[in-house]
C-alpha cells in the first residue's frame, strides 16, 4: 500500500473511535509499527490528526456512524485486475432474469460491469451497485433498509424484521475480509449480521476473494467453510489453500487475470 493509501485509512480509522492504536493501524495497513508511527508523525505535523502515546486521534472526530475496515475508496484500487477477474467470472454464473444477491464490497462491485448485458433481479445494500445498475443497465434494483454507512459505501438495517426476509436469491454473491479454516471472517459486527440475514434467502452463496485474502485474517467470524458452495479467486491462489477448499467441498473457479502489475501483486 502507498504512502497516500495508507495515510487515507490512518485518517479514516481515527474518525471511528477516541484513540486508534499503533497496531491497529498495521492491522488495516499491513504496515510496520516504525511506518505507521512515521505517518501519524507527518500527519500531526500537518494539522491532520493528534498524536498520542501509542496511536492517535482525530481532530474532528465524525459525528457519523462507521465501520471498521478500510473505506471503499482505498480497497477499490487494490488488486483491481484480480477484481475484475473474479466479478466477471462471477457474472457467467448468473442465468438471464433469474434473482441474485450482491452484497456491498469491492470486488462484487466489479460484477457490475458484466451485469450491463443482463436483465436479473439483484438484490444489494451496495449504494454503488444500486446506483450504477441503475443508470447503466436493464437489471431491476431492490436495495435493502437501514442506515448508509459512508465509508464503505453499504446500507444496513438495524432491525431483525426488514425486507431481507421477503427476498429469495438463486445465488448471493459476497466479499470477506479474510478466509481460513475457521471460516470466512470480516471486520464488523454489523456486517456479519447483514451477511447472515442474508446468506439463509440464498440457495448457493458465492464467495468473491482475491488470493491475498487467504492471508488476511480477522477477530470475527461470518461463517464456517460449509455455509460456502463455490469461491472464486485469482491465480495467486496456493496449493495449501486450494486444498483446504478441496476439503470443506467447495467448488473452486480460479479466474485468470492478465496485466496484473508486480505492485498490484504484492498487495
Amino acid at each position: 500500500m502507498h504512502e497516500k493509501e495508507r495515510q487515507r485509512v490512518i485518517l479514516s480509522a481515527v474518525q471511528e473511535r477516541p484513540v486508534v492504536t499503533v497496531p491497529e493501524l498495521c492491522s488495516l495497513t499491513g504496515a510496520s509499527e516504525a511506518t505507521i508511527r512515521r505517518d501519524i508523525s507527518g500527519l500531526h505535523a500537518e494539522n491532520k490528526l493528534r498524536r498520542v502515546r501509542g496511536g492517535a486521534e482525530a481532530l474532528h472526530p465524525n459525528q457519523f456512524p462507521s465501520l471498521v475496515g478500510r473505506p471503499f475508496s482505498v480497497n477499490e484500487a487494490i488488486n483491481s485486475d484480480q477484481k475484475q477477474a473474479i466479478a466477471r467470472a462471477a457474472v457467467e454464473l448468473c442465468e438471464e432474469g433469474e434473482p441474485i444477491i450482491i452484497n456491498g464490497g469491492t470486488t462484487t462491485f466489479q460484477m457490475v460491469h458484466p451485469l450491463a448485458t443482463r436483465r436479473c433481479q439483484v438484490f444489494t445494500n451496495s449504494f454503488p451497485i444500486a446506483e450504477h445498475l441503475m443508470k447503466h443497465s436493464k437489471n431491476t434494483v431492490l436495495v435493502s433498509g437501514g442506515v448508509l454507512y459512508r465509508e464503505q459505501n453499504i446500507i444496513l438495517s438495524p432491525f431483525e424484521n426488514d425486507v431481507t426476509r421477503n427476498f429469495y436469491a438463486r445465488r448471493m454473491f459476497l466479499g470477506a475480509q479474510g478466509v481460513g479454516p475457521l471460516g470466512v471472517m470480516e471486520a464488523d459486527p454489523l456486517i456479519i449480521q447483514a451477511e447472515q440475514k442474508l446468506i439463509g434467502q440464498a440457495d448457493e452463496v458465492v464467495l468473491l476473494v482475491d488470493s491475498g485474502k487467504f492471508e488476511s485474517r480477522s477477530s470475527l467470524v461470518l461463517c464456517p467453510l460449509k455455509d460456502i458452495d463455490v469461491l472464486i479467486t485469482d491465480e495467486g491462489i496456493s496449493d495449501r489453500h486450494a486444498a483446504m477448499l478441496e476439503a470443506a467441498d467447495i467448488k473452486l473457479i480460479v479466474a485468470p487475470t492478465t496485466g496484473v502489475s508486480k505492485e498490484e501483486a504484492a498487495v
